[in-house]
């Protein structure tokens, strides 16, 4: 090959290399490990979706050891997906975080009781010992013992609050009447340990009218002032939206692709499966824009705390719609 040939060829390599490189990066900070909750940014990622909007993104898993709020304002993020009732408590204690999407438009959140326990309504709650997630995701759940005027300090009159882990084992060991469930994960490790769904009570904090946003997309408020952050934003939003979509639409292969990058190996096939076919429920008919009346009623629930609400005032700025807007033109 002649040196002129072989300056060509190594020119042309360079100039594939930097397009290759060229490409705007992101990372996503999920709010808990790999699985199919996350499906539609696994399937963007999978299927090419971020690369056709000129990005590399990095999705950085979640865990119990990791508080996605942090990682934002540590700067080891740029977007995070976190439950609208942390996202707002953490922006009022002066996390300045913002929500610029919102893919989840309904709430999987729920009590799963044992039925031997005589409960049947939330009537039955006082004097029981009720299983609740901390690290933010407490919110809802003391949000709506202040709806129903519970105490949540025990005694008759209250609840007694067992600080549960991220498993079943409270209501598997008798150690709680109820616990808290997601209808796309907890509840089927129950029914995967061996009880039947007629040995249940569950209560849907959809069906209590309590019900808050999950799994949006949170951002640092004075990186909007960026132009060119939106429009890395708008392009991320975009393609896990058609991410969202497509794995509504293949479920299972969906399923396939997060057990992919499951590099703890800790997820199965059938569980994985299931839990996408119920996050479709979630997810399906969103747009990726925030519902204004779905924050508002967030809003209200979380004030509705009686002496100890979730949050103390109505929050200004923390939605905006720059990103969305900018994604669907």
């Amino acid at each position: 090959m002649s040196k002129l040939k072989l300056a060509g060829l190594t020119s042309a390599l360079a100039m594939l290399a930097g397009m290759a490189s060229a490409n705007d990066a992101v990372t996503l900070q999920l709010k808990w490990v790999t699985q199919a909750q996350f499906a539609g940014y696994y399937v963007a990622l999978e299927n090419g979706y971020y690369a056709d909007e000129g990005l590399d993104v990095t999705i950085r898993p979640g865990g119990p050891d990791i508080a996605p709020v942090q990682v934002l304002m540590g700067g080891g993020a740029d977007v995070m997906v976190d439950w609208m009732p942390s996202a707002l408590a953490a922006r009022e204690q002066g996390a300045p975080v913002v929500n610029i999407a919102q893919p989840f438009v309904r709430s999987g959140m729920m009590l799963t009781c044992l039925a031997e326990s005589g409960i049947t309504s939330p009537a039955d709650f006082p004097g029981r010992t009720l299983g609740v997630w901390f690290f933010g995701n407490e919110y809802p759940f003391l949000s709506w013992m202040a709806h129903l005027g519970i105490p949540t300090d025990g005694g008759p009159n209250g609840v007694t609050v067992l600080r549960q882990g991220f498993n079943v084992d409270p209501l598997l060991q008798h150690q709680a009447d109820c616990i808290s469930t997601m209808t796309y994960n907890e509840y089927w490790q129950v029914i995967e340990a061996g009880i039947t769904p007629e040995q249940l009570v569950t209560f849907k904090y959809e069906d209590q009218g309590v019900a808050t946003l999950e799994d949006g997309l949170y951002v640092l408020e004075s990186n909007l002032q960026d132009p060119a952050f939106v429009d890395r934003m708008a392009r991320f939003v975009r393609a896990s939206m058609r991410g969202w979509h497509w794995a509504e639409e293949h479920q299972e292969e969906a399923a396939m692709i997060v057990l992919d990058h499951d590099e703890t190996g800790a997820q199965t096939e059938e569980h994985q499966i299931r839990m996408m076919s119920e996050v479709a429920l979630l997810t399906q008919g969103s747009t990726g824009a925030l519902d204004e009346a779905a924050y508002q009623r967030t809003v209200d629930t979380l004030l509705g705390g009686g002496s100890d609400p979730v949050i103390t005032h109505a929050p200004e700025g923390a939605f905006s719609h720059v990103v969305t807007d900018a994604a669907m033109n």
